[in-house]
């Protein structure tokens, strides 16, 4: 296997596109796993890793192939990553963070794996419920600096904007994790757990959904003092424009976060919040680390060169 990976090679621009895909089906995941709660079809396979004690794969029916469908997604998902680990090793040039951040995707499916089989065999508890969707926001960060690293040539990061821009990027990330904590909190608590028979976390819905929606309004303030802050100190162009998508899709998630609790949760439209959640992750994790330059390495020197100069003249 050795042999072969290094008889082949892969161009940076071709191996940007495998994390890509990579970032892409784990975000999709995402959503057909919500597709999968939100259906009432968490327990259509109630075994694993086979659909029942008695089948691998289970006798037609919607809400048993929903699972199961979700389950043979995995290895769509399993095969991008280990397309991004095989691709860091024969990438020209190699490098060794690539590898390690590939690496990691590898080591978050394992878990997310062994988190969907305790989840079915614990009757889609949904401590286990929020374990599974905090793990994959997890892996959709991996992905990301994976796939930014990957277009950069592994210099340390120069910010580009002043240090009180950066503390603020920092507080909106950090704002935004704090998000997804209280919407998986707000999600374990609410009426979709996959099945009828799921129990549900002993927490009123209301004061959970209170407690996210101020940290989203907080999150929402400090992303705004970012953007106005980066106009005003002169960032660059594209600084400003990931700001403005950035805001857009947060207000959109908002307004749709709303809407859904005053329609009483409709499945349909709790999808369309979920699809926001990874979007806004993403366009947050892209704006935070797009602060950062990571100019290409000054090219050395040849001494011998008689066309080096060698001396100053004064």
């Amino acid at each position: 296997m050795a042999r072969i990976l290094r008889s082949r090679t892969l161009t940076p621009e071709r191996y940007r596109l495998i994390t890509l895909v990579a970032l892409i089906a784990l975000g999709g995941i995402v959503l057909t796993g919500g597709a999968v709660r939100l259906s009432s079809s968490g327990l259509g396979c109630e075994d694993w890793p086979k659909c029942s004690e008695d089948a691998l794969v289970p006798e037609w029916g919607f809400h048993e192939w929903v699972e199961f469908g979700n389950r043979l997604l995995t290895g769509v998902v399993s095969a991008a990553v280990i397309a991004a680990v095989l691709g860091s090793m024969i990438r020209n040039p190699r490098r060794r963070d690539l590898t390690w951040w590939s690496w990691g995707l590898v080591a978050g499916v394992i878990g997310q794996v062994v988190l969907g089989g305790l989840l079915v065999k614990a009757d889609l508890d949904p401590r286990f419920s929020m374990g599974h969707f905090l793990l994959s926001s997890v892996l959709i960060w991996n992905a990301v600096v994976l796939h930014l690293r990957a277009a950069h040539p592994g210099t340390p990061g120069v910010p580009l904007v002043g240090p009180n821009l950066v503390r603020a990027g920092r507080a909106t990330t950090g704002l935004a994790t704090l998000g997804l904590l209280t919407g998986a909190v707000v999600t374990a608590a609410g009426p979709h757990g996959g099945d009828d028979r799921a129990e549900r976390l002993d927490i009123a819905l209301v004061t959970v959904t209170r407690v996210h929606s101020v940290v989203v309004w907080v999150f929402l303030a400090v992303l705004v003092m970012l953007g106005v802050g980066m106009a005003r100190s002169g960032a660059p162009r594209r600084l400003l424009t990931l700001f403005q998508v950035t805001l857009a899709l947060s207000v959109m998630q908002g307004v749709v976060g709303y809407l859904q609790y005053a329609t009483e949760l409709p499945p349909a439209l709790v999808e369309v919040h979920l699809l926001g959640t990874v979007l806004v992750w993403c366009a947050v994790l892209y704006l935070h680390l797009a602060l950062f330059d990571h100019p290409e390495p000054a090219a050395p020197v040849d001494l011998t060169d008689s066309r080096s100069p060698t001396t100053v003249e004064v």
